[in-house]
């Protein structure tokens, strides 16, 4: 599976480490809760509200680089308007990975 990187926050940034901290600072506050509520829907089987999670993840998925992730999220999210989970595993190993990786930065 493809890592997140800080390349694209590098270039909005500009070499401005005080927007580069506030987009990782919005990140490591808003991503947690984002998974939560994720998963908090897909316990209630809300569809509306998972495909609405995965939407708004989306943003966080592609900011940290992960283009190949970025796609299987936006299969997922069409997937849920059908309702579908099909990608619902792949969608928790890209959680897992910038989980992981957030903890790090």
């Amino acid at each position: 599976m493809e890592q997140p990187n800080l390349t694209y926050i590098e270039q909005l940034a500009r070499g401005d480490e005080n927007i580069k901290k506030t987009l990782l600072d919005v990140i490591k506050s808003e991503f947690p809760e984002e998974k939560k509520e994720y998963y908090e829907s897909l316990a209630k089987k809300d569809y509306k509200k998972i495909e609405e999670n995965v939407h708004k993840i989306k943003h966080k998925i592609s900011i940290l680089g992960l283009e190949k992730s970025y796609e299987l999220a936006n299969a997922f999210e069409h997937n849920l308007r059908e309702k579908s989970r099909k990608g619902e595993e792949d969608f928790a190993k890209i959680l897992n990975t910038i989980t992981a990786y957030i903890k790090t930065i």
